[in-house]
C-alpha cells in the first residue's frame, strides 16, 4: 500500500506544486491576482470535474481487470477512456471559454471585488480553458496508470511538467527576456504548455513502453458498449466532483460579499490546506487501486484490511501536520506574499486566522479521503457521491452560511464553517463503510472486451442514501 501511495503523494505535491508556483508568483505580482485566482478555481473546477468522474471509471475498471487478470480488457478500457475523456475535454473548454464572463457574473461580489478582481479571474479563466484536452491527456494517462498498479511512471511525468511550470511563471508573468508581461494570463499559459507536454508524455508511455496496458491503435475505434460503461460507473463519480464544484462556488458566492482581503486569504488558505491533503488523497488513491485488485481477484478480507490501515496511518500523519498548522500559522501564511503588494498584511492576519482553525479537521480528512477511494476501488461510486454530498451540503455549505451571516460571525464563521464539512463526511464514510455492502466487484475474470456492457453492480451494491 505505501509502495503505491507514496508516488501518488508526491504526484499530489508536485499538484500543489503547480498552485502553490502561480500563487507565489502572482503574490508578487498583485495581491488582487491571488483574490482573482481565489474566483476563477471553483469555477474553472467545475466543468473540470464534469469530465474528472469518467478518469476515476478508467481508473476503477483498468484496477478490476488487472486484479482478475484480463490484460485485453484492461488495454480496451485504457484507450476508450482517454478517447473519450479527452473528446469531451475540447468541448467544455470551448463552452467554459465563451460563458467565463456568465459564470463570474453570477457571483455577487462586494464592489471592490468586482471592479479589482473579478476582471483578473476572468482574464485567466479564458485562456485557461483553452488547454482543457492538455489537462485531461494528462489526468486520463494518471489514472490508467494508477489502476494498473503503476505510480510512479506518473510521477516522474509530473515532475518534468512542474519544473516546466514553475520555470515558465516568472517569465510570463513579469514578461523578463523576449516574452512579453502578460500578468495573470501568462500563470495559465504557463500550465496549459507544462501539462500538455506531460499528456504527449504519457501518449507515448502508453503506447510505446510495457509500464501499463497494452493499448493498440485499433482499441481506439469508438466501443459504444464500453463507453457505456465508463459512463455508467464514472457518472457517479462526475456528479460527485460536479457537486463539490458547485459547492465550492457557493461558498465563493458567499466569500466574494465580502472585501478582497477576504477573498485572498481564503484562496490562499484553501491552497496551503491543499497540502495537507497530500498524504490523505495519496492513501485514498493507493487504497482505490488495492481494493479494486483485490476485489477483482476476489479477495474480499485484504481489501478490507488495507482500507483500516491506510485510515490508521492517514490519521496518524494528519495528526502531525495539524499541530505544525496551528503552532506556526503566520510564518506559513506569510511566504506567500511580497510584504508591500495589495492588502498583504490583511491577507496574512485573515488567512493565519482561517489556518488554524481549519487545523482541526485535519485527522478527519485522512480517514475520509481513504474511506471515499475504498467505495470508488469497489465501484461504488454512488455512495462515495452521496457520502461526498453529505459533507459539502449538509456540514459544510449551510454551516458557512449560518455562522457567517445568520450568527455574524464574519470571515470567522466561513472559516469554522469550512472545517466541519470534512468532520461530518468522515463519520458519516466510517459509519457506512462498517455495513460491508461495498465488497461486491463489478467484473468478472472471464469477462471480455466483447461484453463489456454485461455486468452492472448488484442492487445491493447500490445501498439507499436514506
Amino acid at each position: 500500500m505505501v509502495e503505491l501511495a507514496w508516488p501518488i503523494v508526491v504526484i499530489q505535491l508536485l499538484q500543489v506544486a503547480y498552485n502553490l508556483a502561480d500563487t507565489f508568483w502572482l503574490g508578487q505580482f498583485s495581491g488582487n491576482a491571488v483574490a482573482a485566482i481565489s474566483l476563477a478555481f471553483p469555477l474553472v473546477f467545475f466543468l473540470i470535474s464534469v469530465g474528472g468522474g469518467f478518469t476515476t471509471a478508467g481508473s476503477i475498471l483498468v484496477a478490476q481487470f488487472t486484479g482478475a487478470d484480463s490484460e485485453g480488457s484492461a488495454g480496451k478500457v485504457a484507450a476508450q477512456t482517454l478517447g473519450f475523456v479527452v473528446s469531451l475535454s475540447a468541448v467544455l473548454g470551448v463552452v467554459g471559454h465563451f460563458v467565463t464572463g456568465d459564470m463570474l457574473a453570477l457571483l455577487p461580489a462586494d464592489p471592490e471585488t468586482a471592479a479589482l478582481v473579478v476582471p483578473k479571474a476572468a482574464e485567466y479563466m479564458e485562456v485557461f480553458f483553452l488547454g482543457m484536452p492538455a489537462l485531461f491527456g494528462f489526468f486520463v494517462f494518471s489514472s490508467l496508470m494508477r489502476g494498473y498498479g503503476n505510480t510512479r511512471t506518473p510521477m516522474i511525468v509530473m515532475f518534468v511538467s512542474v519544473a516546466i511550470n514553475v520555470i515558465l511563471d516568472p517569465f510570463l508573468i513579469f514578461g523578463y527576456g523576449p516574452f512579453p508581461e502578460m500578468g495573470i494570463a501568462g500563470a495559465a499559459v504557463a500550465t496549459i504548455f507544462a501539462r500538455a507536454v506531460a499528456a504527449v508524455i504519457g501518449v507515448y508511455v502508453l503506447f510505446y513502453t510495457n509500464a501499463g496496458p497494452e493499448i493498440e491503435l485499433s482499441q481506439f475505434y469508438p466501443d459504444f458498449s464500453m463507453i457505456s460503461r465508463i459512463v455508467r460507473v464514472g457518472t457517479p463519480s462526475a456528479a460527485e466532483q460536479s457537486t463539490t464544484a458547485l459547492a465550492m462556488i457557493t461558498l465563493t458566492a458567499m466569500v466574494a460579499s465580502f472585501p478582497p482581503a477576504v477573498v485572498g486569504a481564503f484562496g490562499l488558505g484553501n491552497r496551503l490546506i491543499s497540502l495537507v491533503f497530500l498524504p490523505a488523497m495519496g492513501l485514498g488513491r493507493a487504497t482505490n487501486t488495492m481494493v479494486g485488485q483485490n476485489l477483482g481477484a476476489k479477495n474480499t478480507e485484504r481489501a478490507e484490511r488495507a482500507v483500516w490501515l491506510a485510515a490508521k496511518f492517514a490519521a496518524a500523519v494528519l495528526f502531525g501536520v495539524a499541530i505544525v498548522a496551528a503552532v506556526f500559522p503566520e510564518p506559513i501564511v506569510s511566504v506567500f506574499l511580497a510584504p508591500g503588494s495589495e492588502n498583504a498584511a490583511e491577507i496574512i492576519d485573515y488567512g493565519t486566522t482561517y489556518l488554524r482553525i481549519r487545523s482541526v479537521e485535519f485527522v478527519f480528512v485522512g480517514i475520509l479521503q481513504v474511506m471515499l477511494g475504498a467505495f470508488r476501488g469497489a465501484g461504488n461510486t454512488k455512495t462515495s457521491m452521496v457520502i461526498s454530498m453529505i459533507a459539502l451540503w449538509l456540514g459544510r455549505v449551510p454551516t458557512v452560511y449560518v455562522f457567517a451571516f445568520v450568527l455574524g460571525w464574519g470571515a470567522t464563521g466561513i472559516w469554522v464553517g469550512m472545517a466541519l464539512g470534512n468532520i461530518v463526511g468522515a463519520i458519516a464514510a466510517a459509519l457506512w463503510f462498517t455495513r460491508g455492502t461495498w465488497k461486491n466487484t463489478i467484473v468478472d475474470a472471464d469477462d471480455d472486451e466483447s461484453d463489456g456492457d454485461s455486468d452492472t453492480p448488484p442492487e445491493d451494491d447500490q445501498p439507499d442514501p436514506a
